[in-house]
């Protein structure tokens, strides 16, 4: 799995870091994690059919940061936020240019099964609900509508503690994005069913107040 790397080297680090003792990592915590994070839409994004051409979305990365509480010391809630991402669209062989931005506010509820505990290896799994919206569509040939999608989202992550208030973190969304696309060329539109569903992974830090 993609994401595997990148967990196991932060779990390297951790054991790295001093043993020095920290706060319980629990309860009340309000915290906030950012970092650069990448989006990789899987392969086959779907295809005009009318007009015999496949869609492939290409990957991207932005700055991207989230906003978290903890209720009680094993759930808590995040919100990702981040800058727009911008992909290039490639409609089949024929070398005609498309792309959009997006924005994927997503919203998890959080298991943490350390939460409690002075342990500094924290992981965390998630579960909740995405929401992307398009803008800047545009097609070399014509005009290009993306609908917003609403879908679910699946969570992996783990943070790393290095001091009280800071930790390194590394963290995996699946998010479910489905677009109904048309693409407008000569006056006459064309419909396709475009499925993004990428895997967004992020590394950086985190801070709880």
């Amino acid at each position: 799995m993609r994401i595997t790397p990148l967990l196991t080297g932060a779990v390297f680090l951790a054991s790295m870091t001093a043993a020095s003792s920290v706060m319980a990592y629990g309860q009340g915590d309000f915290y906030t994690r950012f970092g650069v994070a990448k989006v990789e839409p899987k392969s086959d994004n779907g295809d005009f059919d009318d007009l015999g051409l496949d869609v492939d979305v290409d990957d991207d990365s932005a700055f991207a940061f989230t906003l978290g509480y903890r209720f009680t010391d094993v759930l808590g809630v995040e919100l990702l936020a981040a800058e727009r991402f911008e992909h290039d669209i490639n409609l089949g062989d024929t070398g005609i240019d498309a792309s959009t931005k997006h924005l994927p506010p997503t919203l998890t509820l959080q298991y943490y099964p350390f939460g409690g505990t002075d342990a500094r290896v924290q992981p965390y799994v998630g579960a909740g609900i995405n929401y992307t919206r398009f803008s800047d569509e545009e097609l070399e040939v014509g005009d290009l509508e993306l609908d917003n999608s609403w879908g679910y989202a699946a969570q992996l992550g783990v943070d790393l503690l290095i001091s009280e208030h800071w930790a390194l973190n590394a963290a995996a969304w699946y998010l479910d994005i489905d677009s109904d696309a048309t693409a407008t060329i000569g006056g006459v539109d064309y419909d396709a069913d475009v499925e993004i569903d990428p895997v967004v992974v992020m590394g950086g830090l985190s801070f709880r107040f």
